[in-house]
């Protein structure tokens, strides 16, 4: 029930559009919060609805419903003056308010603590820009590739002397806008302890920085820059990387002392924990290729599903999927992340679910309103008469 979930009650103003910010306020939407997207009525919406190959209706699509489960859409256009008043008046009355807006934009349409904290002390003001909004690259457009490549995960991503490569999805998007629900929630606490609201920032090149976690410690304090490893590998732990099996390729991952000798034994060739070459994990990683060599010719013996019922549950190992593979796993039915999003243009559209459990249960959603289907409901809970409602229609406001 909605009323059960953790964000029950908390109401949530998004100015967003496309993935990024969209999928971290979808994060709120699946924990009971209740997320109004401010869709402005004189652009089409949300980018994302228009955002093929594939379509709902009109003026929806695939893309779109992906990123805004269980949101509500209120028509507004924030520059026209009937628009800020119902804007200010839906603050009032809000929690939160979180954009992903280039980083000179909330300070001029007024998103900011420093323009909402009169009208609300209480307000949250939760921004996702692409460089942060206090610096000299606050007026700069930017998308997740454009961190990928900045930041250096395309240098290390791929097999050794390939072009530079991305991820095969946009990481970088998806890691803010969560980073961005979990600092909103941080702050969330802190207004119901008794603090006031406040700013929260976010910045897609930040958060992409952040990521490169150890092998940025290692280049700040020892000097050493972490390069690709063929095969996929992990840069210090060996065995750690994809193998051959007789009928395409498997992921193992030895990166315990237990889970070498499991791998060994599992394999009939325990005379390599006798071996000096592959004593410790240093001489593996010395000796990586010779040991690459000997892994691919046993794991070459049998299909992967023999070496999966070998090893599955003993030691870390699984099966390198194409995609139709992964998303046809029958795993993700019996685990439940497969969930039925049920959509006026399509009742069998189906979405993955979250990955949020709650007292074990995984939290229930519905498709994303039409672009401004909330809009009279929404200004009615507000105090505006039908007449009020009509004018602002009529002023294009709404």
């Amino acid at each position: 029930m909605e009323s059960s979930k953790p964000l029950a009650g908390i109401r949530v103003i998004a100015v967003e559009q496309y993935g990024a910010g969209p999928f971290g306020s979808m994060q709120l939407a699946d924990m009971g919060a209740e997320v109004i997207k401010i869709e402005n009525p004189a652009t089409g919406g949300d980018i994302a609805r228009k955002s093929g190959p594939y379509f709902l209706g009109d003026n929806d699509s695939d893309f779109f419903q992906t990123f805004n489960r269980s949101k509500k859409s209120l028509t507004l256009d924030l520059k026209s003056p009937g628009g800020r008043e119902v804007f200010e008046r839906l603050v009032r009355s809000a929690d939160v308010v979180m954009n992903n807006l280039r980083g000179d934009q909330p300070a001029k349409l007024g998103l900011d603590y420093d323009s909402l904290g009169s009208i609300k002390r209480e307000i949250i003001c939760g921004h996702l820009s692409a460089y942060g909004r206090d610096n000299d690259r606050a007026n700069w457009p930017g998308y997740d590739y454009l961190m990928q490549a900045e930041a250096g995960f395309m240098d290390i991503t791929g097999e050794p002397g390939t072009p530079p490569a991305r991820f095969g999805l946009s990481m970088v998007d998806f890691t803010s806008g969560t980073t961005l629900a979990m600092a909103v929630l941080g702050a969330l606490v802190g207004v119901m302890r008794g603090g006031p609201g406040r700013d929260v920032d976010i910045s897609l090149f930040d958060v992409a920085v952040t990521q490169l976690t150890y092998p940025a410690t290692w280049y700040l304090n020892r000097g050493h820059e972490t390069e690709r490893v063929s095969r996929s590998g992990h840069p210090s732990t060996v065995p750690c990387q994809i193998y051959r099996s007789a009928d395409g390729w498997l992921f193992v991952m030895a990166m315990t002392e237990k889970f070498w000798r499991a791998l060994a034994e599992g394999l009939g060739r325990a005379d390599l924990l006798e071996d000096a070459r592959f004593a410790t994990v240093k001489d593996r990683r010395a000796h990586r290729d010779l040991l690459t060599e000997i892994l691919d010719a046993e794991f070459s013996r049998q299909p992967s599903q023999h070496w999966l019922d070998l090893f599955s549950g003993s030691m870390p190992i699984a099966p390198v999927n194409s995609f139709a593979q992964a998303m046809e796993n029958p795993w993700l039915e019996r685990i439940g992340m497969l969930q039925p999003l049920p959509h006026v243009d399509n009742s069998q559209f189906k979405v993955l679910a979250s990955p949020l459990k709650f007292d074990g249960n995984r939290p229930e959603g519905t498709s994303c309103s039409s672009m401004g289907a909330d809009t009279e409901e929404l200004l009615t809970g507000l105090g505006y008469s039908a007449d009020e409602i009509e004018s602002l229609r009529g002023e294009r406001s709404i």
